[in-house]
């Protein structure tokens, strides 16, 4: 039965290819993906997925805390997401960018009083 890992800590410079041939010493490797963001540069972390559950289990015994391109890398069991509440977008923000504050305001805004203030006695 195929079993997924979860590969952590990796150099960002790792590729699909080299994690796929890193785990194959251990067995068939079904899938192994680099996680990217989506500029394309790697996050530091993937998934790889093996034929047998011996054959994962051999290479996360071997490979977990191992040094791999000048990184220790974590190898364990991927877990299933944990579902999560939907984002509550109300943190006090959205506003928007930058907010100019002074001039151009409304009767409470003491710039504007000044102004008309100013008008009033030209």
């Amino acid at each position: 039965m195929k079993k997924r890992m979860y590969v952590g800590n990796l150099n960002y410079a790792v590729t699909e290819k080299e994690l796929n041939e890193l785990f194959a010493e251990f067995g068939e490797v079904v899938d192994a993906k680099v996680i990217t963001r989506p500029d394309g540069r790697s996050k530091g972390f993937g998934f790889v997925e093996m034929a047998e559950e011996d054959q994962a289990a051999a290479a996360i015994e071997k490979l977990n805390q191992s040094e791999f391109m000048e990184r220790t890398m974590v190898v364990n069991e991927a877990r299933e997401m944990e579902k999560r509440p939907p984002r509550d977008n109300d943190n006090g923000g959205g506003r928007g960018g930058y907010r100019r504050r002074e001039g151009g305001g409304g009767s409470d805004d003491l710039n504007y009083k000044l102004r008309q203030l100013r008008r009033k006695f030209k």
